[in-house]
């Protein structure tokens, strides 16, 4: 994961901002934890400001680019968390887990260092043809490797698991905040701050860009998906876990 936001996240902060009803979900998923590590954390979406708050991520650039107020960050890895058991009252770790090298052992590492509860956004591999970009323009995404959501909640632990649909003016520019606005992936810096677009062929990606725009052009598009442009928000299969420890 390193070396690919390294590479991928020099203009991470410009599409990847906050969404207030994702950073509202995933505070109160943190009850009333006063210290909070944040796993994976990028440049420092949903960390709550008004708790005490620890940040790991491994990568360089991504470390540069958070606010000069930004909670305090280490480089270290989510499988190998330099902290004793129980450290925290919370861990939180949002759209990180894919990318993890040992991701099962990253999964158990959130429990390990939490004291009441681990929170977990992240994404249900099944819905990947259910969604028309995936579907229709990456086919290569279905050989990427990674983990069911059973796989997921059993090395998690979860207790709960919670559906979070994706409104049409979503701001956090990942995979599926686009789905009702599909000239945003002809946008390269909206590609370049989606990690999958990194991971799949130049090739593939390239072919994808030019069968949307002429299916934009054409309407070819909006005929195959005209429901979607009815509807406000759609579940992309993305979740928000949360393994409840006792102490």
């Amino acid at each position: 994961m390193t070396e690919l936001y390294d590479t991928i996240g020099r203009t991470y902060a410009s599409t990847r901002g906050e969404d207030p009803r994702l950073r509202a979900r995933i505070h109160a998923a943190l009850g009333d934890a006063r210290r909070v590590l944040n796993v994976g954390a990028g440049t420092g979406s949903y960390e709550p400001r008004d708790r005490e708050v620890v940040a790991v991520e491994p990568s360089a650039v991504m470390r540069a680019q958070r606010r000069p107020d930004a909670a305090p960050v280490i480089a270290a890895s989510a499988e190998a968390l330099p902290f004793a058991d129980a450290s925290f009252d919370a861990t939180m770790a949002v759209l990180t887990d894919h990318h993890w090298p040992e991701r099962a052992a990253g999964l158990r590492e959130l429990g390990r260092v939490a004291r009441r509860r681990a929170v977990l956004f992240t994404f249900d591999a099944s819905f990947i043809d259910a969604f028309w970009l995936t579907r229709d323009y990456l086919p290569g995404f279905r050989q990427l490797p990674g983990m069911t959501i059973e796989e997921i909640a059993g090395h998690f632990g979860v207790t709960s698991v919670e559906p979070v649909p994706i409104a049409h003016d979503w701001r956090d520019g990942f995979l599926f905040a686009f789905w009702r606005r599909p000239e945003a992936y002809l946008d390269p810096v909206v590609r370049a701050n989606i990690s999958v677009f990194a991971r799949l062929h130049p090739e593939e990606v390239a072919d994808c860009v030019e069968r949307l725009r002429a299916d934009l052009q054409s309407g070819a598009w909006a005929e195959r998906n005209r429901g979607l442009l009815e509807l406000d928000e759609l579940d992309g299969g993305y979740r928000l876990m949360v393994r409840e420890l006792t102490t």
